[in-house]
């Protein structure tokens, strides 16, 4: 029998609850997006008391499985039991008012609310006159801080505080519903080792409450540190848990990466020419330093790391989004000072973000006007006019060199499939003629064909002596399409691999230093 969600909490308050041996489990759990199968058959057992760390490459399905356990996500098959019973969840408060809230990597926190404010949101207490009783709800903050040992101003406005302190507020928040499962997505991801020591003596004294905590990570050395149980998850599946005091660091990289290289990720040797692009000693205050690295003409670099190691930064610095703090970028042999997008254009630089549908398409637009959007002002412009034929005529032949599938040229880009939105935005750079181009994630969510196609695409590229830094996640990827593989690590460079020495366990070893 299912409980609903209300009957769940009741039973919860009334302390009647089933002597399960598992404080929050979840069995043969299915969930599939258009194109993607996030989990298959997936399992996951919480014991009460203990920290369980989530281990996986990006996009393993770890943090799926943890928006279905917190209310976020239904899935699709599968059942999920709370303290011995199964419940399905509805929405992020059925979970709250169950037990179960989750703190996600991307803070949620209102900036221009105080620290108080934003702990007791909707549960604020009132004096005798209905209204908020903001002495109480500082002293109720005060009280939960002294438990935490946090030491936070309660009237302090959110957007005041660090990183840090936002991420402890969020915990103090989550700890406040009275909640018997804490999730945490990345917690550690933008704080300092001295903000890390304070989480983990939170986290420790949570543990001894009884609470069973949710780590994921991709951070080795903090999984043998705080996590009592690890669990491997690995393209959508469940690998195994284990104990951590059972395995060695070499034993989980392996449980994360035990896959084979395939065809699918073919790479032709074409000839290598000069170097166009070299990075010195790049930084951004806060994100990445002392980046230093080259490319060369007809060459992929493939540029490798985990959640929080500052890949993206690096790249939209160069593409001038966030224009660097210090350092030098030389194109072609000349120092060049890359202000903002439109600057590194006229250089020959060409930047495919990694979120197609938030920084990239122009989803309400035509494929036509997004192909054309980066070379309107300059080739197709005659006299403050657009030579409409001819862009229209030119976006046409790109769509079908691209084979990309659109009734015409006028459907709106919302309407095509993920690998079809990518290609038109590869067409949309290809047409600017570059001669450097980055790809961050470029075959994110699109299907195993699109993938190929794009592959196809950027193979076309470095043919014609087009010198290519692709960042991805998937590391068949970057080890199949590479001639160089620079890995990072929390804002640094931590080595280059060439092709021939270049292998997954290797890879990892840089990434999780």
């Amino acid at each position: 029998m299912v409980v609903s969600p209300s009957t769940m909490a009741a039973v919860r308050a009334s302390g009647a609850v089933p002597n399960a041996v598992y404080l929050l489990s979840a069995e043969g759990i299915r969930k599939e997006f258009p194109g993607v199968l996030a989990l298959d058959d997936v399992s996951f057992r919480l014991k009460r008391g203990t920290v369980h760390a989530l281990m996986g490459e990006n996009g393993a399905g770890k943090s799926t499985l943890m928006k279905i356990l917190a209310g976020i996500y239904t899935p699709d098959q599968g059942e999920v039991r709370l303290r011995g019973v199964e419940i399905r969840l509805k929405s992020p408060l059925d979970a709250l008012e169950n037990g179960i809230a989750m703190i996600h990597q991307e803070l949620n926190l209102m900036p221009f609310m105080t620290v108080a404010e934003n702990i007791w949101i909707r549960r604020e207490p009132k004096n005798r006159l209905g209204f908020v009783d903001h002495s109480e709800m500082s002293r109720k903050t005060e009280e939960l801080f002294s438990r935490l040992n946090i030491t936070i101003d309660p009237e302090i406005q959110v957007r005041e505080l660090s990183v840090a302190n936002r991420q402890m507020v969020e915990i103090a928040k989550a700890v406040s519903y009275d909640s018997d499962v804490l999730i945490m997505d990345e917690p550690t991801s933008a704080l300092t080792e001295r903000e890390v020591t304070h989480l983990f003596e939170i986290i420790r004294g949570l543990r001894e409450q009884g609470i069973g905590i949710v780590y994921i990570t991709h951070k080795m050395n903090e999984l043998f540190e705080i996590a009592d149980e690890f669990s491997v998850f690995r393209d959508g599946k469940y690998i195994g848990t284990h104990t951590s005091t059972d395995v060695t660091r070499d034993d989980i990289i392996r449980m994360m990466v035990g896959r084979e290289i395939t065809q699918m990720f073919p790479k032709e040797e074409v000839p290598i020419g000069e170097t166009v692009l070299s990075v010195k000693d790049l930084n951004l205050n806060g994100v990445f330093s002392d980046v230093s690295f080259e490319v060369r003409a007809g060459e992929i670099l493939g540029v490798a790391g985990l959640v929080g190691s500052g890949r993206s930064n690096v790249a939209e610095t160069l593409f001038g989004v966030t224009p660097a703090s210090s350092g030098t970028i030389e194109l072609f042999g000349k120092k060049v000072d890359i202000s903002s997008p439109a600057v590194a254009i006229r250089h020959g630089m060409a930047f495919l973000t990694e979120d197609r549908k938030e920084t990239g398409c122009l989803l309400i637009l035509s494929v036509l006007e997004n192909m054309q959007v980066a070379v309107l002002h300059d080739k197709f412009v005659r006299a403050g006019f657009v030579q409409e034929s001819s862009v229209e005529e030119t976006c046409d032949d790109m769509a079908h060199k691209l084979r990309i599938k659109t009734p015409n040229l006028d459907e709106r880009v919302e309407n095509l499939s993920g690998g079809n939105q990518q290609k038109v935005l590869i067409g949309r750079w290809l047409l600017t003629k570059p001669r450097i181009l980055i790809l961050d994630e470029p075959t994110r969510g699109i299907d195993v064909g699109a993938k190929a196609e794009i592959h196809r695409l950027v193979t076309d590229m470095v043919r014609n002596g087009v010198a290519v830094i692709m960042i991805s996640s998937e590391m068949p990827e970057v080890l199949g399409m590479s001639d160089r593989i620079m890995v990072m690590h929390e804002g640094r460079v931590t080595g280059f691999l060439d092709r021939a020495d270049a292998t997954q366990v290797k890879v990892m070893e840089l990434a999780a230093q």
